[in-house]
This record gives structure tokens, C-alpha cells and sequence, in this order.
């Protein structure tokens, strides 16, 4: 890897917000979406600021194993939260906001939310983590991708998105190292241009690596990709917004 690169390169290490020692400080929002207990308890209890999306909050207050999780944030359209919860959260204190506007969804306008409490209360964070926006429904997945896209406009943290078994983020233009080494990660990545083409993508430390290589649906995307050694130190440089996203061993959880 060049000095050059690495002096250049913004550096991400996606999965340090399941790593016991983990740096760095996150917000976490949870969206509605059936969730491994485990995961959940594990980013709820290192995140500095923890919001829930409308029907996300009834596994939180009604799951035995999680109830004592009291959430910062609660937003939405409250379309798909019980009534009962949604009374006790506001009973407990949790700030309560109803988001109505339907141009949007609930992660994207959650994610704001979050931005704006956050900038109010003068409190720093290093990423945003999104748990539950992958898996179930493609439309949905679609839409939650689509948030990233937005987030740039939103936030000035980058957002990190989790889901089942693979986490995703967006990779504005630019140079990145991504760390996929905290062990947490399977073996599979991928690199993918959703919404237009990347015309110039050249990575490092993948199996099958990139070298000003165009990116594009309808020809080449680079999925189903792994890591070239057990270092696992993958460099990025692109021209266009492309999607990164990596498996999770949740089995380590």
C-alpha cells in the first residue's frame, strides 16, 4: 500500500461497533425489523444516543429479554407501533415525534432527527449505526440503501448499515481503507454501484481486485468478492457513490 494512499485515504473500520473494545462513539438506530436479541443489547449498550422507529419499539418493550432497553428517540408514522407501548414511552419520558410526511420513510426521516438532537445537544459521534435495515423485503432494503444516499445531506457522521447477516455503507467519492479484520467478518464483500455507474474503481487486498475498472448494472459489479489474506486491509478508490458491503459472522454474538 502506498504512503500516499494511506495519508490520502479516509479509514473505516465497519465493524468496531461489535468489538468489546471498540473505539470510537456512535449513535444507534433501530429500525423496525424482527432482530437478533444479542446484536441488539450488544450496540445498544456502547451507543451514546439510541433511537427506535416506530414499530421497532414494540420488540424493545415487549421482549422479555430486552425491556429494560429505553430508547432516546422515538419517531415515525406510528403506523405500526402498538398503542400501549407507544403511550409508555411517552409515560416514561422517551421523546416522542410523530413523522407524517409519506414522500420519505421512517429510517430517512429518523436519521435526521437524530442528526438535529444530536447537533442540539453539542454530542459527537463518530457513525451512525442503522440495525435492521437489511433482509425481509426487497423494497424495503431498497429504500433503506436509498437513505444512505441521502445521508450525506443529512449527517456529516457516516452511516453504517446492518441487517441480518451483511453490513453496508456508502462510499462517497474518494479513497478509502477499510479494516475488515475485527473478526467479525465472513468471508464474502462486494462493491456495488446502485443508482449509476462508477467509471473509475481500483481496489486493493481483494481476491479479485479492481484497476480503473468501470462499474455498472447491466455489465460488471463486483459482488460475491472476498479477502486476498488474512490481513484483511482493503483499500478503495472511486470516482462515483458505490455501496460497500460485507458478510457478519452473527454466530459470534
Amino acid at each position: 500500500m502506498s504512503s500516499s494512499l494511506i495519508h490520502a485515504a479516509k479509514t473505516l473500520r465497519p465493524l468496531n461497533c461489535l468489538e468489546v473494545a471498540g473505539f470510537g462513539r456512535y449513535a444507534l438506530i433501530f429500525l423496525n425489523q424482527p432482530t437478533k436479541v444479542d446484536i441488539l443489547k450488544r450496540l445498544w449498550k456502547k451507543a451514546v444516543f439510541r433511537a427506535s422507529v416506530d414499530g421497532a419499539t414494540n420488540q424493545i418493550f415487549l421482549d422479555a429479554e430486552i425491556q429494560n432497553l429505553v430508547p432516546d428517540l422515538v419517531s415515525g408514522d406510528f403506523d405500526s407501533i402498538s398503542t400501549d407501548v407507544l403511550q409508555h414511552c411517552r409515560d416514561i419520558g422517551c421523546k416522542v415525534v410523530t413523522t407524517e410526511d409519506q414522500n420519505e420513510t421512517d429510517f430517512t426521516k429518523c436519521l435526521r432527527l437524530v442528526s438535529q438532537q444530536l447537533q442540539e445537544c453539542n454530542n459527537k459521534v463518530d457513525y451512525i449505526v442503522a440495525l435492521g435495515g437489511l433482509g425481509g423485503r426487497l423494497d424495503h432494503t431498497l429504500a433503506s440503501v436509498n437513505t444512505l444516499y441521502k445521508a450525506a445531506k443529512l449527517s456529516s457522521a457516516q452511516v453504517y448499515l446492518i441487517g441480518e447477516e451483511s453490513l453496508a455503507l456508502l462510499l462517497t467519492p474518494g479513497k478509502y481503507i477499510i479494516e475488515a479484520n475485527t473478526g467479525f467478518e465472513a468471508d464474502w464483500c462486494g462493491l456495488v454501484p446502485v443508482g449509476q455507474p462508477c467509471l473509475n474503481v481500483t481496489t486493493t487486498g481483494l481476491k479479485w481486485n479492481l484497476t480503473n475498472q468501470k462499474l455498472e448494472f447491466g455489465s460488471l459489479i463486483s459482488t460475491s468478492n472476498t479477502y486476498a489474506d488474512d490481513q484483511r486491509i482493503v483499500t478503495v478508490e472511486t470516482d462515483q457513490p458505490l455501496l460497500w458491503t460485507m458478510g457478519i459472522k452473527m454466530t459470534l454474538l
